[in-house]
């Protein structure tokens, strides 16, 4: 008997496009997921179930074109598909909806408040994060959960998200050198996770203070065996002392033992 298997039927990631060839507008779209991306390498570096995608098409149906958000988080999946990682992500290949995407707005909107979000909570993503650097009077970090179909905002900063593990949030840092506001991972006691930069200074700063620990603690010893040797040095003088007295008396006919 034939079997039909549907998904033989269906474009592979090798053959779709990787993303939709659209430029960004801002470097911000590039960098602020590429930060939140390193620091998961590193918080969760023995991990191997868990993808990170930057401008990357996200294919949901064979028909229409990707979605491509500026960065999504999907869990339970490998976290590289072979030696030349994923061109881009097919729902039908990798039969998991990312967990979580992100938005970085420029200038010039693109449905990240419209059509993005009506098609992310209608793909059933459950965490939508829109980072606004230009607002001043609303909240530049906006972060949705998604319930009974419906985006529902998650009010504080950062905001913790159980199933992820992880909270998100936006603080003054420096990455690059750049000093400006960030988006962070933080965990559960609202702590941010480090950047590889911090990570590598505080090492850093700890071996070197370290080394000084260890230049303290060898010049307590120093100062203890100069230390010791005075006190050795005046105990060979008062025997010295001792005995040239002892010499004297006995010069004089008087035999020291007989004083004590």
């Amino acid at each position: 008997m034939l079997e039909y298997n549907p998904l033989a039927c269906l474009p592979s990631s090798e053959e779709l496009p990787d993303s939709d060839d659209t430029p960004v507008d801002n470097e911000l779209q590039n960098i602020i997921p590429g930060l939140l991306k390193v620091i998961l390498a590193m918080v969760w570096a023995e991990r191997m179930d868990w993808f990170f995608g930057i401008d990357m098409g996200i294919y949901h149906d064979p028909d229409l074109p990707a979605i491509v958000p500026d960065g999504f988080l999907s869990l339970g999946i490998e976290r590289f598909y072979d030696q030349n990682l994923r061109p881009s992500y097919v729902l039908w290949e990798e039969k998991r909806v990312p967990i979580l995407v992100l938005e970085v707005v420029s200038q010039t909107y693109r449905g990240e408040y419209s059509t993005k979000k009506a098609e992310y909570a209608r793909l059933g993503i459950l965490y939508y994060v829109v980072y606004n650097p230009f607002r001043r009077r609303k909240p530049r970090l906006e972060v949705y959960k998604l319930v009974n179909n419906v985006y529902e905002f998650q009010d504080g900063n950062p905001v913790w998200l159980p199933e992820i593990g992880l909270g998100i949030g936006i603080e003054q840092g420096a990455y690059l050198g750049i000093p400006r506001e960030w988006m962070y991972w933080y965990n559960q006691q609202g702590q941010r996770l480090l950047t590889p930069e911090e990570k590598e200074k505080l090492a850093e700063q700890k071996a070197q203070q370290a080394e000084q620990k260890a230049q303290q603690a060898e010049q307590k010893a120093q100062q203890a065996e100069q230390k010791a040797q005075q006190a050795e040095q005046k105990a060979q003088q008062a025997q010295q002392e001792t005995q040239l007295l002892r010499e004297r008396l006995r010069s004089l006919g008087i035999d020291p033992d007989s004083l004590t």
